[in-house]
């Protein structure tokens, strides 16, 4: 029985002495399925521009002309778009200081912030302006011809930032923004 007993003793002290290994666990997101890449005309009576959008994003209007969301219902994100016509150089350069003030608010909470120029094929200028870390929202951009026309957009998720599951979304969609500026063009006056 003494016998039995130190065996029994032995085998748990060999037992109590194995290292244990924890491995941490990967880093993991959750399961995103992207849509197809399709894009729609947006051409309403009224409003001098036209661009092309992706098809899975729904248009709601606000009250004021030109001035519309495009809900990404699956991603729980919209892009905020308004048109402003321009009547003077003051109303330009009080737009374009309005645009930069709201960067700078985003700045402040943001990692990096990257602005830049842009002219698509179709004459429009305009500036980029995207964030990166936990700024409320991921990109904005405005493109005007400087004398008449003034329009501006921004991406928001209606959700906790979270830069780093939120990044291929913001990715994806920000890549049909980027679109969406290539096909922007301005309506003549004889349409």
């Amino acid at each position: 029985m003494r016998i039995t007993i130190s065996i029994y003793f032995l085998l748990l002290l060999f037992a109590g002495c194995r290292e244990s290994i924890s491995l941490p666990k990967p880093r993991a997101y959750p399961r995103v399925e992207y849509p197809e890449k399709k894009y729609i005309t947006y051409d309403t009576a009224g409003c001098p521009f036209t661009f092309e959008y992706p098809s899975y994003a729904k248009v709601g209007y606000k009250e004021q002309d030109c001035w519309f969301d495009l809900f990404v219902d699956d991603f729980q994100a919209r892009i905020h778009c308004s048109y402003l016509p321009i009547e003077n150089q003051e109303d330009f350069d009080d737009l374009v200081k309005d645009a930069y003030v709201i960067a700078d608010r985003i700045n402040a909470r943001a990692n990096y912030m990257e602005d830049s120029r842009m002219q698509n094929n179709h004459g429009v200028n305009g500036v980029i302006m995207e964030w990166s870390g936990p700024a409320a929202s991921n990109m904005h951009f405005f493109l005007t011809d400087t004398t008449h026309h003034f329009f501006k957009g921004a991406l928001y998720f209606n959700a906790k930032v979270q830069p780093d599951s939120l990044a291929p979304i913001a990715e994806f969609i920000k890549d049909d923004i980027k679109y969406m500026i290539s096909s922007f063009r301005w309506k003549s006056n004889k349409e």
